[in-house]
């Protein structure tokens, strides 16, 4: 699970996890109409429910729609609607919520539409996040047993409606296909017939779910609901929204992090047709047209002088030197502490130490940053695709003065969110744009201005040191990580005793048996670099240090890096196991043609474990990615469709970060600035032959509740992230000598850390896989000062 943000909502959330799963049941009025049984308020009965948000349930009833909770609402036409406390980013949660609802329920999936939920904390909590947000991978963990519960509530009324109106008992009754029937007697009656009467009758306390063998939904792969309006360009997102009279606005941001407009000449704009306005709001000018082209050539004409303040020379070698002596000076956080570390280092017969690097990495979301926004006297509305509805109103609310009854959030399909839309940076500054503006306005970012001012995955330091017994396992550990706190700004209350969850992710908790360790952090803030949530957060980069320093180690004593996993995992064999599926998929220690090269990675994260296989090459000088094999045990999949969906999309993620994403810094701004030379992993780029495993635990508690989704890019980014083992284990040779740093034995340098990323990455894989293409090493391509 995302240690750091379930952290962050533990730190803020205001209702517990049992209380939340007790569901005190209250009714109350919809958006639109209709009824709410909100799970966050007292006990059930009749007086709850009364409304916790205005009006009366017998009040809606009459309006004719009967709405057990705060999830589902069923009209006099049968019509379900489940009211989405979660968006939809591409993971798949607009099929996968609505399975539980529909398991439940009893109607088929295709009867279930949905609403996008307003921003509302009392009703739409997410318990593990403490607030209304998607993130963190807990979409349907969060919502397995509330919704399921919703759906078998509104059965259960529904039933006793029709037994009451034909006077038998219940049990007699079945529910089935979105209609109650009564065998006995023949007769039936739809859903949609026995809203009303349903609707007065008292929220029972308790109701029983089915039983995994009697799924009929949940755990069968499902084709997605939204699919067919993605292909047909009738899905609504962000950037489709059109409205009466509305402007076209486009950003020219600061080049310098941390910059302010000093002056504009906005001469040139203006003398272009269809320009209305020019606006400056803080570090950034737009410019206001009738069209976004229009809007795009009148900001290319401005001529913008800025205060580029004290960053305006900062490089990513001072952002890499900050790090490194905070590594070496700096007093750490303790993350995890088992053991007596100390003594075990000095009773160790080998240690081996490592330094690892990650540089900056934009989110690069298909659909580019926008907002559209109205601001009135009396009111605001904006549209938007957010991660979080309620800080969007919240961010409102702070710049406009606004009371939250009269912000009014669209909230829209996201194409893309990967963490970047968890921020609402863009949403405040449409807002003061808004605000000069008389009419809704559109404000969009070019992309590059999306690539340079997003706010980055931080670049993280990691040194990490291993003592070794005679027989070549660990017996001491400890782990030093370095890098931006993103939790200290997001969740301030999440930032204990100096620790930020996420970074230590995966680092604190490994699967791994290691009776001796220490695992501390450093905080050290980049200058004025933005940082946030990237795809997959914390495991994403602390599965490419550990894992590596494991291939170190297995180099190191020459065995065998999968046997070498194996025999740390004896006191986790659902990793083992995951291990060993891939491995077996795969062909682990089968030759290999002449110029590849296979490595693999383990990874417990997200309640689920995964392992993975991939074989590379270089082929005319470029790095080849030609299999990918991956095995994943995430509990009781909901939609086996979707989680192979997503490991497919997390494996060309975490491929794309580890062959081509790097955001570097010169002279305060940032270097790259568009697809050119940010890459996105092409189609023809895809590994041919993609293997995928699932391995499905039906046992009680947790493994029933982890069906969420598996789109962790970490593992794929630690093989390919070659670092010095990387051309060492496959050519035969000690670390060191490929200038790779790390290792106490060594003292070779390492190789300029700021060359071009893609020559670097050539020539470590070229070295790795001439030796021969037999080894069953780690070939990654990226190197562990990277």
């Amino acid at each position: 699970m995302s240690r750091g943000l379930i952290e962050a909502g533990r730190a803020g959330a205001g209702v517990s996890r049992r209380s939340f799963l007790k569901v005190g049941m209250s009714l109350g009025a919809a958006a639109g109409g209709g009824l709410l049984l909100g799970f966050s308020m007292p006990a059930a009965g009749d007086d709850a429910r009364r409304s916790v948000i205005g009006g009366d349930a017998d009040e809606n009833a009459r309006a004719g729609v009967f709405a057990p909770n705060a999830f589902v609402q069923i009209d006099r036409g049968g019509k379900v609607t489940l009211v989405m406390p979660k968006v939809e980013m591409g993971q798949g949660v607009y099929t996968a919520l609505p399975m539980l609802i529909a398991e439940e329920l009893e109607v088929p999936l295709s009867n279930v539409t949905l609403d996008h939920a307003p921003p509302n904390e009392k009703l739409f909590l997410d318990p593990l996040l403490g607030g209304q947000l998607t993130g963190g991978s807990t979409s349907v963990r969060y919502a397995w047993e509330p919704l399921r519960r919703a759906g078998a509530t509104a059965r259960t009324l529904l039933v006793a409606a029709a037994a009451k109106q034909w006077n038998v008992d219940p049990a007699t009754c079945r529910a089935e296909n979105g209609e109650v029937q009564h065998p006995p007697s023949g007769r039936r009656a739809s859903y949609g017939q026995l809203a009303d009467a349903a609707s007065k009758l008292p929220v029972p306390k308790d109701v029983a779910l089915k039983q995994p063998a009697d799924f009929k939904l949940i755990g069968k792969p499902v084709k997605r609901l939204d699919s067919p309006e993605k292909v047909d360009g009738t899905a609504q997102f962000g950037l489709d929204v059109r409205l009466p009279g509305m402007l076209y606005a486009v950003i020219v941001n600061s080049p310098v992090f941390g910059g302010t407009v000093a002056s504009v000449d906005e001469t040139a704009a203006r003398k272009i047709p269809g320009v209305r306005q020019v606006v400056r709001v803080d570090n950034a000018v737009a410019v206001v047209g009738d069209h976004t082209w229009a809007a795009k050539r009148g900001a290319s004409a401005l001529v913008v002088k800025w205060n580029e303040g004290a960053d305006a020379k900062v490089s990513t070698k001072d952002i890499v030197a900050d790090l490194a002596q905070a590594a070496a000076n700096g007093k750490g956080a303790v993350a995890r502490k088992e053991g007596d570390v100390g003594r075990a280092f000095a009773n160790a017969k080998t240690r081996v130490d490592a330094v690892y690097e990650q540089p900056f990495l934009a989110h690069a979301t298909m659909e580019p940053v926008n907002c559209t926004v109205q601001v009135r006297a009396d009111g605001c509305e904006i549209w938007v695709g957010t991660q979080v509805p309620t800080r969007a109103r919240d961010t409102v609310q702070q710049l406009t003065g606004l009371a939250p009854e009269k912000i009014v959030v669209h909230n829209h399909l996201l194409g893309g969110g990967f963490g970047r839309r968890l921020e609402t940076d863009m949403i405040g500054q449409a807002v003061k744009v808004a605000k000069q503006v008389n009419a809704p306005v559109k404000v969009v970012w070019t992309r590059e201005e999306d690539i340079q001012h997003d706010m980055y995955r931080p670049y993280y330091y990691d040194r990490i040191s291993a003592g070794l017994d005679a027989n070549g396992k660990p017996v001491a550990w400890q782990h030093r990580i370095v890098g931006s706190s993103i939790i200290a700004r997001f969740a301030p209350p999440a930032f204990k005793n100096g620790v930020d969850p996420d970074a230590v992710e995966v680092a604190a908790e490994l699967p791994y048996d290691l009776p001796n360790q220490l695992v501390d952090y450093v905080r050290q803030e980049p200058r004025h670099i933005p940082t946030a949530f990237w795809r997959g957060v914390g495991p994403t980069r602390g599965t490419f240090v550990v894992e590596s320093f494991i291939d170190e180690l297995a180099a190191q004593t020459k065995t065998d890096p999968v046997q070498y996993r194996r025999a740390l995992l004896d006191k986790t064999p659902r990793a083992r196991n995951v291990l060993d599926v891939a491995t077996k998929a795969a062909g682990w220690g089968t030759s290999l043609p002449k110029g590849q090269g296979r490595g693999v990675s383990v990874m417990h994260a997200f309640g689920s474990f995964f392992s993975i296989v991939i074989d590379v090459a270089v082929e005319e000088g470029e790095v080849q990615v030609k299999r990918v094999v991956c095995a994943v045990d995430c509990g009781m999949a909901v939609n086996p469709s979707t989680i192979e969906a997503q490991v497919q999309g997390g494996i060309i993620f975490g491929i794309t970060g580890a062959l081509y994403g790097e955001i570097t810094i010169e002279d305060g701004r940032v270097v790259q600035s568009n697809f050119t030379d940010y890459r996105m992993m092409r189609i023809n780029e895809d590994a041919a032959d993609r293997g995928s495993s699932r391995e499905k635990r039906r046992g009680a508690g947790r493994n029933r509740r982890t069906g969420h989704r598996c789109d962790r890019g970490g593992l794929v980014e630690r093989d390919l992230r070659g670092d010095r083992q990387a051309a060492a284990q496959a050519a035969g040779r000690q670390p060191a000598e490929d200038g790779l740093r790390g290792g106490t034995n060594h003292a070779k340098p390492h190789p300029d850390p700021f060359e071009s990323r893609r020559s670097y990455v050539r020539r470590i894989v070229d070295r790795a896989v001439r030796a021969d293409g037999r080894h069953r090493g780690a070939c990654r391509a990226n190197g562990a000062g990277r």
